[in-house]
């Protein structure tokens, strides 16, 4: 089997930019299969996988929260730590709009619009994670202290 080109979305041309070291790994994607499909494919832990969620305020003020594949985000605690009333996941074709990546390929890295990234703290304790790399069926590897260093994000503790 040929060896699949890199593809130049965003994400991948900031990693480069910024010389952050990753690996891409391809998958074959499915609609609505999320990280439990890509970390079946990739035989990695879906913990380890970690989702890329574009989520909105009362006052339809956009932000990124990253959690582990296998977590599931607390709005209300998300809401009690941001101090809004309510929030709630992006419309999908509002979080293509803010981002510029399709539902299923959304990347934390190279999006349209800066937002703020709110990420799990406990990521942290990965030794290797695998986040999306702006293209359905495309996860990069690498250490989360590099995403760290890049997205420079707001710690949460919000998942269950």
């Amino acid at each position: 089997m040929a060896k699949e080109k890199v593809p130049s979305t965003p994400a991948i041309r900031l990693l480069k930019e910024r010389e952050v070291a990753f690996t891409p790994h391809f998958y074959t994607y499915e609609d609505r299969g999320g990280t439990k499909v890509a970390s079946r494919e990739l035989t990695i832990e879906e913990h380890q996988a970690v989702k890329t969620i574009v989520m909105e305020n009362e006052r339809k003020e956009p932000f990124i929260v990253l959690m582990h594949g296998d977590r599931e985000i607390s709005t209300r605690n998300l809401a009690r730590k941001t101090g809004a009333k309510t929030i709630r996941p992006c419309d999908p074709n509002v979080a293509q709009k803010h981002t510029g990546y399709m539902v299923g390929g959304t990347s934390p890295f190279g999006t349209r619009k800066r937002m703020t990234v709110y990420m799990e703290e406990s990521i942290l304790e990965n030794e290797r994670i695998f986040i999306n790399g702006g293209r359905r069926g495309l996860l990069i590897e690498m250490k989360p202290s590099e995403l760290v260093k890049i997205l420079n994000p707001v710690m949460v503790s919000v998942g269950y």
